[in-house]
């Protein structure tokens, strides 16, 4: 980015006349010392023989310039223009002398958008003056500086802050170009689907980023190199790792799930994605059983979602598994994994044992700790068949996790997040290898921000809880309650088994549920944004809590004949003098549908409880007069939720798999 050819004073170079009407053009371009800097790199990557032309002009320092600069570091105010001097300096030939073949020319050094009012008055910063002191009656007295002294002192000392003012200018505009350049060479790919009603309590989530991070299993273009086979062997791509990582809006720990790649899952229909082309719409290929088709299905194992529909129908299956709202994406293939690792000068592992693998030979021909470089440890992630392992895809989870704390602890080591050579070093080796939707280098940047802040202890990988083994296809099978625990109290920012303080102490453990009689409701609750959903999809249980004989039975028969599914209708034990919607998480969407059966005219409150899965309980109040009809399909509700404290903790399955970056024992 630039702020074109005004940006900084300077003689520019007069335009020969205009053919056709004879006068002479504009002058725009500025005489220049050096060639102008390649557009977008950063200062370390100049170069001094590029012919690369300015990027468009467009002026983004109105309100700041150097002399604001000068005033701010040095405390004195920027002289008024005097437009008269200026008119009469125009005017003067001798401004306007042709350039001579030996001149020298000025570089202009490209700036990025400031206010005067966004520069730090730096002469606050300075020491109280000391006041004067008589240390000897007797000692000549020292002649006061003559006034030409003191003027070449301010003058030199202005020419300094001016020297200071343009080289903060100059680096942080390199700093934005180095940034806006990365940003145009990520690989853009939709995947993201923030409206999905598959996202659990959206509002408790706000301000949660969550990466889906995914190794992909591709043997095209420079993986076919990476000894990972070719497209011979398998051709498209395959998301071999898969992981879930939950930055909270405090910003206080970071939680990481993996999921194995075979994890079974209901067949779910996608747009299908070509992978050579990173494209969607309807299969291309002849010899493709999907031939022409725009729409297709998943199989039962989790990494063929990838496979079929690419990003948008992975970020689909996650959303459908977790409820977690997936906000950026990135993919990065075999090549981009070693090369990142390469950048950061390798990684360090320990092994117990040797490392052999029935496929791909030797990964590790040592036990104990050793730095690996980039192929060996796309190797050592990638292992399924490792001759002392009898886990199979666990075994490989565990060493992803081992390594990638090892990688994280060494990031937050040696500072590479805040050190922008460091990062444009990493960042240039795998963004060409590598998809993204929604995360730009500053996104990078900021998750790098947020990791250096939170110690090793407070960063959590944990697997999703499965049955252990597989069923006749092949399939590892969640279990569905646990699974729910674990991603209800990551949303819940619940405290994980085996997360340490900053000292290195245990997190206490998530306390035990209060009893009803003992945990009152949470009166604030939030407002969160529903989109209703279609009343054939819920099962609703009317309860009557007013004494008023019938009063359940009329309500669901109503509800009936709007077209929800109605259990039977029962008592409320106590009395409420409102009518409420209860709901289990997952559910808010009918929940809200419901609700909007009961407007008299506000909507009720619906509340977040435990133990009623899909169905939608309604309480009819004191204050029920009628039923409804839901609001139409897709509508947008707002609704308050509110929270049963008594509801609120997690019960975590004691037999999750669960890797703590802090943790630095050799497995």
């Amino acid at each position: 980015m630039s702020d074109g050819d005004n940006a900084a004073p300077g003689r520019r170079s007069p335009e020969p006349p205009d053919n056709e009407s004879g006068t002479a053009k504009p002058a725009s371009d500025w005489l220049t010392r050096s060639v102008r800097p390649v557009p977008g790199a950063a200062p370390w990557e100049r170069s001094r023989t590029s012919d690369a032309s300015p990027p468009a002009a467009g002026n983004h320092t109105d309100g700041v310039t150097v002399a604001d600069l000068i005033a701010k570091l040095s405390g004195t105010a920027p002289a008024e223009k005097d437009d008269n001097k200026d008119e009469a300096r125009n005017d003067d030939p001798r401004r306007h002398r042709e350039p001579t073949a030996y001149e020298p020319a000025t570089e202009v050094i490209s700036v990025v958008p400031a206010h005067a009012s966004e520069i730090p008055i730096l002469t606050g910063l300075r020491g109280e003056h000391a006041a004067p002191e008589m240390i000897d009656a007797t000692r000549e007295a020292v002649p006061p500086a003559s006034h030409r002294g003191r003027h070449t002192a301010m003058v030199m000392g202005r020419a300094a802050a001016a020297i200071i003012a343009v080289l903060a200018l100059a680096l942080t505009g390199a700093a934005w170009q180095w940034q806006a350049s990365k940003n145009n060479s990520l690989n853009k790919v939709a995947a993201l689907d923030p409206n999905s009603r598959d996202i659990v309590d959206p509002g408790a989530q706000f301000g949660d980023e969550n990466f889906l991070i995914v190794g992909t299993d591709s043997r095209i273009g420079q993986n076919s190199d990476m000894g990972a086979g070719t497209t011979d062997d398998a051709a498209g791509a395959r998301s071999d790792t898969i992981m879930l990582v939950n930055i909270p809006a405090n910003r206080k720990r970071v939680v990481a799930v993996s999921f194995p790649r075979d994890l079974s899952i209901t067949p779910m229909e996608c747009e299908h994605w070509d992978p050579t082309t990173g494209a969607y719409g309807p299969a291309t290929d002849p010899e493709s059983p999907v031939y022409g088709m725009e729409k297709v299905y998943t199989e039962t194992k989790l990494n063929s979602a990838y496979a079929v529909g690419g990003p948008k129908c992975l970020v689909k299956v996650i959303q459908k598994l977790s409820g977690l709202s997936v906000n950026r994406f990135m993919a990065v293939d075999f090549a981009g994994f070693a090369k990142m690792v390469d950048a950061l000068g390798g990684v360090e592992v320990c092994s117990t044992t040797p490392l052999e693998d029935y496929e791909l030979g030797t990964v590790l021909a040592d036990a104990g700790r050793q730095v690996i470089d980039g192929h060996t440890a796309l190797q050592y992630v990638r292992a399924r068949q490792v001759t002392t392992e009898t886990n199979g895809d666990y075994g490989r989870i565990k060493r992803q996790q081992l390594f990638l704390s090892s990688l994280l602890r060494s990031l937050i080591s040696k500072d590479t997040f805040f050190s922008l050579s460091k990062l444009n070093n990493v960042v240039n080796m795998f963004i060409n290898d590598s998809y993204v939707d929604n995360i730009q280098t500053k996104d990078l940047v900021d998750l790098g921000q947020s990791v250096q802040g939170v110690s090793a202890g407070r960063i959590t990988f944990l697997t999703v809880p499965t049955v252990g083994y597989a069923d006749e296809y092949g399939n590892e099978v969640p279990r569905s309650d646990d699974m729910r625990a674990l991603f209800d109290a990551i949303i819940n920012d619940d405290p994980l088994p085996e997360e340490k303080n900053a000292d290195n102490t245990p997190i206490p453990e998530t306390p035990k549920a209060a009893s009803p009689a003992s945990a009152p409701l949470d009166t604030n609750g939030e407002l969160i944004d529903a989109i209703t959903t279609s009343p054939d999809d819920i099962t609703v249980r009317v309860s009557n809590s007013t004494g008023e004989n019938g009063l359940a039975s009329t309500a669901a028969g109503d509800l009936e004949e709007h077209g929800f599914n109605v259990d039977t209708p029962d008592d409320y034990q106590g009395s409420l003098d409102s009518t409420r919607v209860f709901f289990s998480s997952g559910n808010e969407q009918a929940a809200a549908t419901v609700a909007s059966s009961f407007a008299n005219p506000a909507i009720p409150t619906i509340e977040r409880v435990s133990g009623m899965g899909s169905v939608v309980r309604v309480v009819l109040g004191s204050d029920f007069e009628s039923v409804n009809a839901p609001w139409p399909s897709g509508s947008s509700v707002q609704v308050h939720v509110v929270h049963d404290r008594s509801s609120e903790t997690t019960h975590l399955p004691e037999d999750l798999t669960v890797t703590n970056a802090a943790d630095t024992t050799c497995e």
